[in-house]
Order: structure tokens, then C-alpha cells, then sequence
């Protein structure tokens, strides 16, 4: 690690030294160039060690708990589930990162929908981002302004778990769970379909009769799938 770093350093103070050189020389064109090439070598450095600071968080990553259960009624009937809140996630994840150089933001914008987009930041600059977008979270009666901090407050803990590579996990009293739910892959995947053809996260979950994507039986996963080519292919056929 010492000896990468001095390596690192050795090659920054010599490539300082030129641009040194061309300057007191005054040779602008030179100059120039050797300023782009120093930008693009401490980019790929800041890369690298952004993959670094990752593979090493990722090598022993916090365990994060469901410590928040949800129920209400729907039309559909009663729906309760549980669901680590974003306080957890962010505490634990966020200490575990620091400990790399690595910290998480967020940003979020209303364009069709709620976007939220949480980035992750080394301290040499690289940062590596996720957007995600979902409409209003009406479940619950919730009123306009709850129904769009619940929506943020979701996509800003899933972008979190996604970019970090993350999942939850059930905690029932050392009891597992009977119901079998579909893999972080697979609820990827159903997330990348809605986002691709711009559909409502909320409104599927609510035909799902769900309360998260991490919550949904794994024996429902075909319908799901099904559901959503469905919709891809009625909005196609709208678009001719």
C-alpha cells in the first residue's frame, strides 16, 4: 500500500516538475497539454481508487436489519410488511464507507415523477451515481406532500442498497421467514423494466398488493414479469 502511494507521489511530482519546466520556458502550447494529460491521469487515478476503497467496503459489508414495519388497508385487503428505514441504512452504510473515503448524497428532481439520484464519492473525486424514478406513494392515505416524502424516502434507501451492492435482511427474533422472496437480482431487474418504459414504482406495487419490491413473494415473480411486458407492449402498440 506505503509503496503504491510512493509510487503514485513519484510520478505526480515528475509530472509537476515538467509542467514547471514548460512554464518558466514559457511555452503555452506545451504547457496546455501537459495540463490535460496531468487531469486525465489523476481522473483514472481517482477511478482507481474509488474501485479500490469499493471492493474493500464491499469485502465486508455492515449487515443491515428490517427495523420498521408498515401495515394499512388497501382495497385489495390488509398490507403489512417490514422494511429497514432509511436512518438505518444510511447510518450503517455510511460509517462502513467513511471508514474507505467513500461518502453518499442525494439529489432529487420532479420530471414525470420523483427522481432520486444518490451518488457515492471518493475522497480523491471519483463518484459513481444511480437515478431512479417512481410517482407519488398515495398508499395508505397518505395526503400529496406525505405521499412525495415517502416516495423519496424509498428511492433514496434503494439507490443506496443498489449502488452499494447491498441488501437487507429479515430479523423476526432469530425466526425466518415461511414466505420465499424474490433475490436482490430479481427485484433489479423488475426495477430496471419499470424505470426503462417510465411506469409509476407505486402503482405496481399497489397491483402487486405489496409494499417494496424487497417484500415480494417469489412465487409471484412470472406475474410480475408478465404484467410488465404487458404494459410495455400496450404502450408500444400506443406509440404507432
Amino acid at each position: 500500500m506505503e509503496q503504491e502511494q510512493d509510487i503514485v507521489t513519484s510520478e505526480q511530482n515528475s509530472l509537476a516538475t515538467i509542467i514547471q519546466l514548460a512554464v518558466e520556458k514559457g511555452d503555452l502550447d506545451k504547457v496546455e497539454k501537459l495540463l490535460a494529460l496531468k487531469e486525465r491521469y489523476e481522473a483514472s487515478e481517482a477511478r482507481k481508487a474509488y474501485h479500490k476503497a469499493m471492493t474493500s467496503f464491499k469485502a465486508n459489508p455492515p449487515e443491515i436489519n428490517k427495523d420498521k414495519k408498515v401495515g394499512y388497508k388497501t382495497s385489495g385487503g390488509q398490507v403489512g410488511y417490514s422494511h429497514a428505514s432509511l436512518f438505518n441504512v444510511t447510518e450503517k452504510i455510511n460509517k462502513e464507507l467513511s471508514k474507505h473515503g467513500l461518502s453518499a448524497s442525494w439529489t432529487t428532481k420532479q420530471n414525470g415523477g420523483i427522481l432520486v439520484t444518490c451518488k457515492i464519492t471518493h475522497i480523491q473525486g471519483h463518484s459513481e451515481e444511480t437515478t431512479l424514478l417512481a410517482q407519488p406513494d398515495a398508499s395508505g392515505s397518505k395526503n400529496a406532500i406525505q405521499a412525495m416524502g415517502s416516495t423519496i424516502t424509498y428511492l433514496e434507501r434503494y439507490t443506496l442498497l443498489a449502488l452499494t451492492g447491498l441488501a437487507t435482511h429479515e430479523d423476526d427474533d432469530g425466526k425466518a421467514s415461511e414466505v420465499e422472496y424474490i433475490s436482490e437480482a430479481e427485484g433489479n431487474k423488475i426495477l430496471d423494466m419499470i424505470t426503462g418504459m417510465g411506469g409509476d414504482l407505486s402503482k405496481f406495487l399497489t397491483y402487486m398488493k405489496i409494499g417494496s419490491l424487497e417484500k415480494m413473494p417469489k412465487s409471484d415473480y412470472k406475474k410480475a414479469i408478465s404484467a410488465i411486458e404487458q404494459t410495455m407492449k400496450i404502450k408500444k402498440a400506443g406509440k404507432k
